[in-house]
């Protein structure tokens, strides 16, 4: 069986994260996939553990746009460099972030994110 090339998967991955479309986002998380943030937030496994930590940190969120500025895939590691806007009630507020995928039979089995997490847990709303 032939699975798309990992920037295949990536890509829609976080088209769905960015609609905020958790369903169709964790068809491509798979069982042991191992999420990692910078400290303060938690390192998750599974589709129900970065859903866990996602879909709480985007619900002040009206809209997100996630901005690809470079991305490069070495066999089934994919790099990625987003500016990720997220617009709350009253301004929008930007983050530039790495991410960096690791994706084996047509799902991502790893993935971590570098970002400076004062930046944004400063500017975002107390919940």
């Amino acid at each position: 069986m032939t699975h798309p090339s990992p920037l295949e998967i990536v890509r829609p991955f976080l088209r769905a994260l960015e609609q905020l479309d958790y369903e169709a986002a964790m068809i491509f998380v798979a069982d042991q996939c191992e999420y990692v943030n910078p400290p303060p937030l938690p390192t998750v496994h599974g589709p129900a553990g970065v859903r866990g930590v996602l879909e709480p940190f985007f619900a002040p969120t009206l809209h997100n746009e996630f901005k690809l500025l470079r991305e490069a895939e070495r066999g089934s590691t994919v790099f990625m460099e987003r500016l990720d806007r997220h617009q709350l009630s009253d301004r929008w507020v930007e983050l530039p972030v790495t991410g960096v995928f690791e994706v084996q039979d047509g799902k991502i089995v790893y993935w971590r994110d570098y970002f400076d997490a004062a930046t944004i847990l400063s500017a975002w709303p107390a919940g």
